[in-house]
């Protein structure tokens, strides 16, 4: 039986997901301060000059994994316009991936918490968290701008206590999985934040 041979590009990608899922495992069942390149690339089977390769040093196979665990949370939201939609997208699919609570996602948020005290950490996660704020005081520009947001709200303000709230459940449900309905949390959080964001009547006019 003919077997296809897989392209370069086929394996450095088997090769980048592996070392990544061991990273991510690492991290935790042993903690961050267990992140060296040749544990990693013994966990995943492949030499440390391997893990090298792929990723030249530990602080870029950090910014690699922070990206590629905050990716793990969220779908893409391009089929929406800028808007509060893709806010409340956001918010429902990070709280629906708490609900699936696997490695990937929790190495990201021991990662976050670590970036507190590490310096080598921090910008990593500094530079994540202002993505993720722009994105979404982005969103809610446009639907101040559309008047379809309540324009009385200050974008930075509505930005930075999403994400706040969203890691504080995330980091709830790390420390005490019973304590948290995810499910439950999901509906009422969503449901707050359409509530709020949604422009009153009265300023849907003044917009025309």
């Amino acid at each position: 039986m003919a077997t296809t041979r897989r392209t370069q590009q086929e394996r450095r990608d088997q090769a980048e997901s592996a070392l990544l899922t061991a990273a991510a495992e690492l991290v935790v069942e042993q903690g961050v301060r267990s992140l060296t390149l040749a544990r990693v690339g013994e966990r995943a089977g492949y030499s440390r000059g391997i893990v090298t390769h792929h990723f030249g040093g530990k602080q870029a196979l950090v910014e690699r994994l922070a990206r590629a665990t905050q990716a793990a949370f969220v779908s893409g939201r391009d089929d929406l316009p800028p808007g509060p939609d893709r806010v409340l997208r956001l918010i429902d699919d990070y709280l629906g991936g708490l609900a699936r609570l696997d490695v990937s996602n929790q190495a990201f948020m021991l990662l976050w918490v670590e970036a507190a005290t590490q310096p080598d950490l921090a910008p990593v996660f500094r530079e994540r968290d202002a993505a993720f704020r722009a994105d979404l005081r982005d969103d809610i520009e446009a639907g101040i701008a559309d008047g379809v947001v309540d324009p009385g709200l200050e974008p930075d303000d509505v930005a930075i206590a999403v994400v706040g709230q969203l890691r504080g459940i995330a980091l709830q449900l790390l420390l005490d999985p019973r304590g948290v309905d995810v499910d439950r949390v999901r509906r009422s959080v969503t449901g707050y934040w359409r509530q709020v964001l949604a422009a009153k009547p009265a300023d849907r006019i003044d917009q025309r």
